[in-house]
């Protein structure tokens, strides 16, 4: 399957997270009702997956976690803030080229219409 493939799934799974549970509630929620509706679509998701940073030949474990990782191939991170802001881009692109993945989904479940929440991010390697 390919990445805009993966990522139609996950933005159609997310809205429908979105109609039932609607803005205001923890990030966690909403990571894991869309995790448990992935799966239930029979995609293979990743849920909290560590992301090593390697410095100098050496693998270092900072904390750095995914908050999904669809089929292998798409990065979803999961807000619910006011606004995405440059530090939330540069959070999913820094995991996009840590683990050199191409296409993430930065998803922000704070907002009434969803659509205004979803912004696709490219990885150029």
């Amino acid at each position: 399957m390919y990445e805009n493939q993966i990522a139609g799934l996950v933005i159609g799974q997310a809205i429908e997270v979105h109609k039932a549970l609607g803005p205001g509630l923890l990030e966690s929620a909403y990571k894991e009702s869309i995790f448990y509706m992935l799966k239930q679509v029979g995609l293979f998701v990743e849920k909290e997956k560590p992301m090593p940073l390697i410095f100098e030949g050496i693998h270092l474990e900072c904390g750095y976690r995914l908050d999904l990782l669809v089929e292998r191939k798409v990065v979803v991170e999961i807000k619910s803030v006011e606004s995405i802001n440059d530090v939330h881009l540069a959070q999913i692109l820094t995991y996009l080229k840590l683990g050199k993945y191409h296409l993430g989904l930065l998803i922000n479940f704070n907002v009434s219409l969803l659509k205004n929440g979803i912004k696709r991010v490219i990885n150029g390697y």
